[in-house]
């Protein structure tokens, strides 16, 4: 299961003022009749591969939508219906479908007599409407964001008003030519932003006419302009980058002095228990020592501040899909290790390039090459195998690029996994992943998995019939087959033997499934509680909308009850010895922290959840100077002011991280996310010059 939400979350940020827009251009100008109906055709491509439509019918002030892709098994769709204002400004708009994972969307806006009034999976909201405000809806079609730009553009370019709250920002980034089937095309490619974590790249022609949407994965393009796709994605990947890059060149501390970290216990993975205060020195990226607390600062020293606070050796997240932007905001949570389990070769061979260069903020990266059949449902990223001895020659291409693992996805023929092991294991490489469609986990350990990921992969098999089929979303909503699973019964227990057998790790992505099954519209998740008031608005109004469709309270209940019986399963691997590692397949850091917790709800103390994060994920992975606060280790840490032993939930208050010789200080990095920090910046004194 990976969350690939081609339609984002479209909501706010921050709060300011602007000006409405005049009435000198209009959204897409109509032909001579207002009546002429004009209608243009977008395809929706996902990695180089065309997975669904865009369809805009524009009849001057009324624009209708109809948008839908299918990627991995599973898509959205919507159809859309907008009234425009003579000034362009969106005044009514109606929006049905559902989204990626099937939660049906039903969402309402509407200006009349002065007041804006809206309602979506996130909850209803009024506000006045005198001063022109554009609504951000929360789950449009991606040419929401050719409205938004409009609309700023007609009003002069400044930072515009929006409801629920904030201001909508466009930059223009780029001037272009774009070649198509039917001639060049000048275009300007700009930066929409406050409505996000990060921007989101339009392109619009000279005439200030929708053109497409890019991100570096996907793209929105007309079939003319469709062999742009490859450019227009790397064009925005380089974008991205320099983003990134100019955060990086502002928050990176790299002293050319010892530092020492002082007043701070640590977290010994060995006791599971807290030392004295310590205060421990840092020499370039090693622990060259540490030593009692000081009184203050020495000679020729950078000296921080520790306040009694907790250093904690760096966590991992064992299941990510690594990105720009995850990069960074896993470090700032002290994620400072990932196991990426699926990606292109050139997108992360790149990233790992420039993170070990100190040009983007990033965690160590462990790669997984991602091999996938070929099916009507094939997953889109990474390499698909249509023989066996395709599959075989990419387990030889990914050996022979430094890949730790192979990863098996859903439309992979299950007979060919022994060979594909073996070969695997006779170039030094593990072999884990999803249950092939049609197969079952015993099958795939007898075949010689060494791991099995996401716990609905393995339970699957106890409930569903042999031809059911788990390339689609019902590998999601056939979980509600778990409430009447018996747990000791023989399907369940023989997989379970033969995990402990075979000494078979297993990736739960339990935070994915708590996010899921107990996820409803206009209910902040339970997953991201303790930290969301943090975030930006657009995040907040997010973590209110169900992912999945749950028709009536029996399906409710259904959906909640097998969720318990997750945790149930997890619990008896648990006191098993399966080693169960955390990832999080949403992206990581807060969300690694949740996986922890939920840890702790099938057996684990604090400490051992802790351990099993930091210490216990750099063994697996034979990162043997991680992993510890010790010295002759790796400076790979973070601080906190709390106790996690006691409450795991400290492990969000991070004041400093530390990693490949380098020190970040979040509060100072959260405010280019619209994020609110959540520690001061400790007190740091360098040596005088």
């Amino acid at each position: 299961m990976r969350l690939r939400f081609l339609t984002a979350a479209i909501v706010l940020v921050t709060a300011c003022s602007g000006e409405a827009p005049t009435a000198k251009q209009d959204h897409n100008p109509p032909s001579e009749s207002q009546q002429d109906a004009t209608t243009a055709a977008y395809k929706v491509i996902f990695g180089g591969t065309d997975v669904g439509s865009l369809t805009v019918t524009n009849n001057g002030t009324v624009i209708s939508l109809d948008y839908g892709f299918s990627n991995n098994g599973r898509g959205a769709s919507s159809q859309e219906t907008l009234l425009l204002s003579e000034a362009g400004l969106p005044i009514n708009w109606t929006i049905t479908g559902n989204t990626t994972f099937g939660n049906q969307v039903d969402e309402r806006f509407e200006i009349a007599d002065g007041k804006a009034t809206w309602r979506s999976a996130a909850g209803k909201g009024a506000d006045n409407a005198v001063d022109a405000p554009l609504y951000i809806a929360q789950n449009p079609s991606p040419y929401a964001y050719y409205v938004y730009a409009k609309t700023v553009l007609d009003a002069g370019g400044e930072p515009y008003p929006a409801l629920p709250s904030g201001q909508v920002t466009v930059t223009p980034l780029r001037e272009l030519t774009l070649t198509g089937k039917e001639g060049s095309v000048g275009a300007t490619l700009y930066a929409v932003g406050g409505i996000d974590l990060n921007p989101t790249y339009i392109l619009l022609d000279t005439d200030e006419r929708f053109i497409g949407v890019v991100s570096p994965r996907f793209a929105i393009l007309p079939d003319n302009l469709s062999g742009e796709d490859a450019r227009l994605r790397e064009l925005a990947a380089t974008l991205n980058s320099e983003r990134y890059e100019n955060i990086a060149a502002n928050v990176t501390h790299q002293y050319n002095h010892p530092v020492r970290i002082n007043n701070v216990r640590i977290f010994d993975p060995h006791t599971l228990a807290l030392t004295e205060p310590r205060s421990v020195v840092v020499t370039g990226k090693t622990i060259a020592a540490i030593e009692p607390r000081q009184d203050g600062p020495g000679t020729n020293e950078v000296f921080i501040e520790g306040n009694g606070g907790t250093l904690v050796a760096g966590l991992y997240d064992m299941h990510g899909h690594m990105g720009d932007n995850q990069a960074l905001l896993n470090v700032m949570a002290g994620v400072t290790g990932v196991r990426d389990m699926g990606n292109e070769d050139a997108v992360l061979s790149a990233l790992i390039d420039k993170i070990e260069r100190g040009i983007l903020i990033g965690p160590t990266i462990t790669k997984s090459g991602f091999i996938e059949g070929v099916s009507d449902f094939s997953a889109a990223t990474g390499e698909l195998a249509p023989s066996k001895d395709d599959a075989l020659a990419l387990v030889r291409d990914y050996a022979d690029k430094g890949y730790w693992q192979i990863k098996i996805y859903n439309s992979m023929n299950g007979d060919w996994i022994a060979d594909i092991v073996e070969e695997a294991h006779r170039l030094g490489l593990r072999v884990a992943g999803h249950v092939p469609a049609f197969y079952r986990a015993d099958q795939m350990i007898e075949a010689g998995y060494d791991e099995l990921t996401h716990i609905n992969q393995i339970m699957l098999g106890w409930v569903l019939e042999a031809d059911e089929d788990t390339r689609t979303l019902f590998r999601i909503t056939g979980m509600k087959r778990f409430v009447d699973l018996d747990l000791s019964g023989a399907k369940a227990q023989r997989t379970l033997d033969l995990m402990v057998k075979n000494n078979i790790a297993h990736d739960p992505t339990a935070v994915i499934h708590e996010y899921a099954m107990t996820g409803r519209n206009g209910i902040t998740n339970n997953a991201v509680l303790d930290y969301i008031d943090h975030m930006p608005v657009s995040v907040q109004r997010q973590a209110k909308s169900a992912m999945l469709n749950v028709a009536d309270d029996a399906e409710d209940a259904a959906y909640r009850a097998a969720y318990d019986k997750i945790l149930a399963t997890l619990s008896l691997m648990h006191q098993r010895g399966i080693l169960l590692v955390p990832g999080t397949d949403m992206g990581g850091a807060f969300y690694l922290h949740r996986e922890l917790e939920l840890f702790t709800q099938i057996g684990m103390t604090a400490a051992e959840a802790l351990k099993r994060g930091s210490y216990d994920m750099a063994r697996y992975l034979g990162h043997s100077t991680r992993g510890a606060v010790k010295a002759g280790n790796d400076a790979d840490f973070f601080l906190i002011p709390g106790d996690p032993t006691k409450d795991l939930k400290a492990i969000k208050t991070i004041s400093m991280v530390a990693t490949q010789g380098k020190f970040y200080f979040p509060t100072e990095v959260y405010p280019e996310f619209g994020i609110q920090p959540f520690t001061d910046v400790p007190k740091v004194t360098e040596p005088a010059r």
